[in-house]
């Protein structure tokens, strides 16, 4: 509570500088300006490095061998003998991952190739089998899945081949949501903030190309275990953490400014470091500003004016230089987590 009090207190020191806080929307908003009176110290977009680097992460995702299948628990399998049909069968692997086969008990398949498991058949028939031939057909994959989430019509676990791709997952769970509006259903998909991870890795991939314009490269293969979020149109929210005391996400309303924002969220720990980074355009492209808080506190700056989708990060104390920061800033777990999160705050809680 001290340490919101002393921010509203500064807040009030400032009265004379009214003018330079979110009460003048016009120019307050402006983050990209040289002013004198600009609290932006240092500004990062996407330059011809940046999109060149894209480009070659998105080709080697491209160019990736296709992952080899290993069997799993709940896929339906078809073992077949050659010339012993009564020992062949269709059946589903059991959530043990065994199977049980004539003359040899259960038998383990889940974790192994269809090479490995028909070869450990073949080896445990061969004493009462001469010379068995064993083939495995995988009729149906239910443990190769791919989660989608957010604002589409159908979220859920979809199982995946390596034929499937972005566009075709989306479509698999009813492309975007609908709600209503002013009495007319309107989409509420948001792809230009929407993400795909994989191992902990946001891909950088643009959902719009992807998905609105075909585009081959962005529309990615996807593969087991990767999460995908479809971010909400219609849920306009600025999301808010790092080294503060209530990391949270927002709703948005026009006029939010910087310091009202960190004051919701408790104000700065001790171990902020002393200019906090506004992320903008989502974190397929993202924009970046370095912003001097002091000084928009002492008056001599004015207060920035956010916009709906909004990254307000507060990082730690011992930060690097910044262009260090920037390269290795995406993705952070505690932005994604906070991003893909269905909880929001009310604008007017604190």
């Amino acid at each position: 509570m001290r340490i919101v009090a002393a921010a509203l207190a500064c807040l009030a020191l400032a009265g004379c500088y009214w003018d330079r806080l979110t009460g003048n929307y016009d120019t307050a908003f402006l983050l990209n300006n040289n002013d004198d009176d600009s609290a932006v110290l240092e500004e990062t977009g996407r330059n011809e490095e940046d999109i060149a680097r894209q480009n070659k992460r998105l080709m080697e995702l491209d160019m990736e061998d296709d992952p080899i299948y290993h069997m799993n628990a709940g896929d339906q399998i078809q073992i077949r003998v050659y010339g012993h049909e009564d020992i062949g069968m269709t059946t589903r692997i059991g959530p043990d991952g065994m199977v049980g086969i004539a003359f040899m008990g259960q038998v383990k398949l889940s974790g192994q190739s269809i090479a490995e498991g028909a070869e450990a058949i073949r080896e445990g028939l061969a004493p009462y089998v001469k010379n068995p031939v064993v083939s495995i057909t995988v009729l149906e994959v239910v443990s190769e899945t791919a989660t989608i989430a957010g604002a589409c019509a159908r979220p859920g676990v979809y199982g995946v081949s390596n034929s499937t791709r972005l566009a075709d997952i989306y479509a698999m769970a009813g492309s975007s949501d609908e709600r209503l509006f002013n009495g007319v259903d309107v989409d509420v998909a948001d792809l230009e903030h929407s993400i795909i991870m994989r191992a902990g890795e946001i891909l950088p991939v643009d959902f719009r190309k992807a998905i609105e314009q075909g585009d081959t490269l962005h529309n990615i293969r996807v593969r087991k275990g990767d999460y995908i979020y479809i971010a909400q149109r219609m849920e306009s929210s600025v999301t808010i953490c790092g080294e503060v005391k209530n990391p949270h996400k927002r709703l948005f309303e026009p006029g939010m400014g910087l310091i009202e924002t960190l004051t919701t969220a408790g104000w700065m720990l001790e171990s902020h470091w002393k200019h906090v980074i506004i992320i903008r355009d989502g974190l397929a492209s993202p924009k970046l500003y370095k912003v001097d808080v002091d000084g928009i506190l002492a008056g001599k700056c004015r207060n920035i004016a956010l916009k709906a989708g909004d990254i307000v990060y507060v990082p730690k104390d011992d930060l690097a230089e910044y262009n260090v920061f920037v390269k290795k800033l995406m993705p952070t777990v505690s932005i994604v987590n906070l991003l893909t999160r269905s909880s929001v705050l009310s604008n007017s809680s604190n």
